[in-house]
């Protein structure tokens, strides 16, 4: 039994924020969350509040990639693309979500972002690295493996 509980990770699901048990190996069949049915594995980066930042970065084994934005940063604008694609090309080994830091000032204040765009890899809830500064894709997929 130990075994067939380490084959299955976590992930919430970005519509509801329920926490649904996967098969590992079941990730790229697109899983469907069990309370509302949406996909859990989007291919689209998550747009996260004050409110539900927590509900779904500490519910996902997989590594959660939060980029610290706003509307009228000329970078982030820039930097948006390049993440937005990322998101979709590696939607089965980590999860991509963006948090507005003029909307969600509680989150953006406690993890002290000071300058953006800011991208914070979190690993079971918990921050492990960040950068800032805007990245194209190339330089986005070097950071977050650079930290696996």
């Amino acid at each position: 039994m130990a075994t067939q509980a380490a084959d299955k990770l976590v992930l919430a699901c970005p519509r509801c924020l329920t926490a649904n048990r996967v098969p590992s190996g079941r990730l790229g069949d697109d899983p469907k969350c069990g309370k509302c049915g949406a996909p859990v594995l989007e291919p689209h980066p998550l747009a996260l509040s004050d409110a539900s930042f927590e509900a779904f970065v500490g519910r996902n084994d997989l590594p959660v990639v939060v980029d610290f934005w706003a509307a009228w940063c000329g970078p982030c604008r820039m930097m948006a693309p390049a993440f937005e694609q990322l998101a979709g090309e590696m939607k089965t080994e980590v999860r991509f979500a963006k948090l507005d830091t003029e909307a969600a000032q509680g989150t953006a204040a406690r993890f002290g972002i000071r300058s953006i765009p800011t991208m914070i890899l979190f690993r079971e809830g918990r921050e492990i690295a960040r950068v800032s500064g805007a990245m194209d894709r190339r330089g986005i997929r070097s950071w977050i493996e650079a930290q696996r």
